[in-house]
């Protein structure tokens, strides 16, 4: 999916929601437990009932890794039901890789060709030719880590170089070189509040991939005041706020109301904005 799209997706379904897919069997309705495939189960049921409300789905890899060869085929039922019933659907892989250039060309062909993903999250601190074998693929993105939601990462994003530079700043302002805005966003949290103003300086025209809305305690309208431009450029991610909203046999029901309320408050967070 080229930028393009995705505004005109944003656009036509008034929302900038992204479903982040952490499935974890110790949380899901233990009705589903029962299932030949519980996870692909859950999934299949939250994203039926949140696709409305919703431009992308995110998930993120440890909870489909850490069940082995069943996990990844989970994973992969996902994909493929994402992509052949909700093709409209934003795919962001949350894996975090990045590697020295001929294993970053692995992970790249895995997650692009074989699961046909739209988006990778991807970790800079290895350098250019670690990132640069993802930046080979048409219409596919690479999401990389800049200034994170957890509390742990003022340990190193926040320390500051001689020249007073941050180093998600370095990262931000370093990496412009290696894509345009039409095939890098960047992960900065919702956690940081005012800093996104700090961001849009440097990368004014790049999506945001923003978690931390929600459970972590990250402002909606905040991200927004300072994050949003013209063409909204944020994919705000929510996880456990909505697929957990319930333990029972509501639990696809409760997920949509929910992801409703989020969308209904970005469409009057658009509209504030004139989009």
């Amino acid at each position: 999916m080229n930028k393009q799209q995705l505004v005109a997706q944003i656009k036509a379904k008034r929302s900038f929601l992204c479903v982040g897919l952490d499935t974890d069997l110790k949380k899901i309705p233990e009705h589903l437990l029962g299932e030949d495939d519980p996870i692909f189960a859950f999934n299949k049921a939250i994203i039926d009932a949140t696709a409305p409300y919703c431009v992308a789905y995110k998930p993120n890899l440890a909870f489909y890794e850490c069940f082995g060869l069943k996990g990844w085929q989970a994973f992969e039922k996902t994909i493929a039901y994402l992509r052949s019933h909700y093709p409209e659907q934003f795919i962001i892989a949350d894996a975090k890789r990045g590697d020295i250039g001929n294993t970053s060309a692995m992970y790249a062909r895995s997650f692009f060709e074989e699961m046909d993903v739209d988006a990778l999250t991807v970790a800079p601190y290895m350098g250019e030719d670690s990132v640069t074998p993802f930046l080979g693929y048409a219409d596919k993105w690479v999401v990389l880590l800049a200034l994170t939601s957890n509390a742990g990462s003022a340990d190193f994003q926040l320390t500051k170089n001689t020249d007073g530079q941050a180093l998600f700043e370095q990262v931000l302002t370093r990496s412009q070189a290696w894509a345009d805005d039409s095939r890098m966003m960047y992960v900065v949290g919702a956690t940081q509040g005012e800093r996104f103003a700090d961001v849009r300086k440097l990368v004014p025209n790049h999506f945001l991939l923003v978690p931390g809305v929600g459970a972590q305690g990250g402002s909606l309208e905040a991200v927004c005041r300072y994050g949003m431009n013209a063409d909204c450029g944020l994919l705000v991610n929510s996880s456990r706020g909505i697929i957990y909203a319930s333990k029972g046999e509501d639990f696809a029901t409760v997920a949509a109301a929910k992801a409703a309320e989020l969308r209904d408050q970005m469409d009057t967070l658009l509209k504030q904005a004139g989009l």
